[in-house]
């Protein structure tokens, strides 16, 4: 260590968990496994998983250098490379901790944003800053090319400057085809009473199945196959009792968004090396076989869709198809949860921007631009709540300089609001209703007749009062000689 450095003031209290350890518990990663956290610092992500339930132990040489340092299923290297200050050791400590991961381990460092205002001056191949601390700030796609060149293993992105390295391959391929999933489980409530009466807990792991795969359960896949087959006689007389009591169509949609998740998945599969089908999971060989028939025929269709992704005409046709976002001259806006709404080719557009940055936390809208290979990832907080939200922060993710950035608006006195909300979501979101009501009594009033004054919230406050109206929640009231009407539902 470099006398000048004191590397013990970089390890921080929290009252959370850090942010790679809740995305790992977030992603399932940690359900059944050991963690140990290399350079936990005070040990403050150790205390809360323990109290979760999850068995866990750190080492730090300041904090907790008595520590052994042992094998875990997960192991945690939380913002722990960016704060060494001597390239070897950097290597030798990613390494070390590589060898202690029996399945995964967590990789995270500062990104370049974060040295934004910092006051520090040059060392080695980062920066000292005014606490004595070292810090090495990487772009995403440094960070991700030192951890494959040091472990000789592709990583994979969890989020800005966090990665995930699998030790087997079909597990990093079991993450990587339920990241693009589109679907949303089947609940309970879409099943007939009178059908679970006789049959809920028997048959509701065979609900849970279909809802996931979109298809009968294997032999082996299912535990509780045998116990059904005795009460019912076989799965495909089950899934016709369910069927009846659910709408088969739902099944029909749930089958044919589970063969457009795969080809996306195999798409972006393409950006490492892309597994033989040997090597994918034995589920993941089943949902391909029923879905797409051969794994190679599979491959070609999912080539095209990734490279019509790179033709900005191609993009062009698909956002003016879609039937789900808000259309503006160069780019489609949409909300989160409509994702799985769009177009096979945006989807995977979408997925190559996810493949570099990760899940980008606190997304609210996802804007695609065609005219520039660029897809940005928006921040509206208070989306739900305020009929008109502001925007705090975006990543935008640029797929030809392999960049990512971060705007940030928190501290902007005029940030750039929304409008029209219901026009972000997919048609069947039961949000659009009450957003539309309020959009058509917004138009009644004339708030849109000058757009280009309404994109802020100043300049929309200032419409507000020019046509004596107010909002509550998503009502519009108007305010004639001091009271108030109310103008929508």
């Amino acid at each position: 260590m470099t006398s000048a450095v004191a590397r013990h003031r970089t390890a921080l209290s929290r009252i959370e968990l850090s942010r790679p350890v809740a995305l790992a518990l977030q992603h399932g990663l940690l359900d059944g496994a050991s963690v140990f956290d290399f350079g936990c610092g005070r040990g403050d992500d150790v205390r809360r998983l323990t109290r979760l339930g999850v068995p866990c132990y750190g080492w730090d040489p300041v904090h907790r250098p008595h520590v052994k340092q042992s094998p875990a299923d997960v192991v945690n290297l939380g913002y722990v490379v960016n704060v060494i200050e001597d390239p070897v050791e950097r290597v030798t400590t990613l390494r070390r901790a590589w060898e202690l991961a029996q399945k995964v381990l967590i990789v995270s460092g500062r990104l370049i944003w974060d040295a934004r205002d910092l006051r520090a001056r040059p060392l080695s191949d980062g920066v000292l800053t005014a606490a004595g601390t070292f810090q090495k700030f990487y772009t995403q796609e440094e960070l991700r090319a030192w951890i494959a060149d040091v472990l000789e293993v592709q990583p994979i992105a969890a989020a800005p400057g966090v990665f995930y390295v699998f030790r087997d391959l079909g597990a990093a391929q079991t993450f990587l085809s339920q990241r693009v999933s589109s679907r949303a489980a089947l609940t309970r409530s879409w099943v007939s009473d009178a059908l679970f009466e006789r049959h809920q807990e028997l048959l509701q792991p065979l609900v849970t199945f279909l809802s996931e795969r979109a298809r009968l359960p294997r032999p082996g896949e299912l535990p509780e196959a045998e116990a059904i087959r005795a009460e019912v006689g076989s799965l495909a007389r089950a899934f016709a009792l369910i069927a009846h009591n659910t709408g088969l169509e739902r099944w029909e949609e749930l089958r044919g968004a589970r063969r457009l998740d795969l080809l996306v998945y195999i798409a972006l599969s393409r950006f490492d090396r892309r597994p033989r089908f040997s090597e994918l999971p034995e589920t993941l060989q089943h949902d391909v076989r029923e879905f797409l028939g051969n794994y190679r025929d599979a491959c070609v269709k999912a080539d095209q869709l990734l490279f019509a992704a790179g033709n900005p005409d191609a993009l062009e046709v698909s956002v003016h198809a879609s039937l789900v976002g808000k259309l503006l001259p160069t780019s489609l806006y949409v909300h989160r949860d409509a994702i799985g709404s769009l177009p096979a080719l945006l989807r995977v557009y979408e997925g190559c921007a996810r493949a570099l940055a990760g899940e980008v936390e606190g997304t609210t809208l996802i804007k695609l631009s065609w005219e520039q290979p660029q897809v940005s990832y928006l921040a509206y907080p208070d989306f739900d709540r305020d009929p008109h939200p502001v925007l705090t922060a975006s990543v935008v993710v640029n797929l030809r300089r392999l960049s990512i950035d971060l705007r940030d608006f928190s501290a902007s006195t005029n940030p750039p609001i929304l409008h029209r909300k219901e026009e972000f979501l997919a048609a069947e979101d039961p949000r659009r209703i009450r957003y539309q009501k309020l959009t058509a009594a917004e138009v009644r009033a004339g708030l849109y007749e000058q757009p280009s004054q309404i994109g802020t919230r100043e300049g929309w406050r200032e419409t507000l009062a020019v046509h004596s109206v107010q909002l509550r929640g998503h009502r519009l009231l108007r305010m004639p000689q001091g009271s108030l009407r109310t103008l929508s539902g």
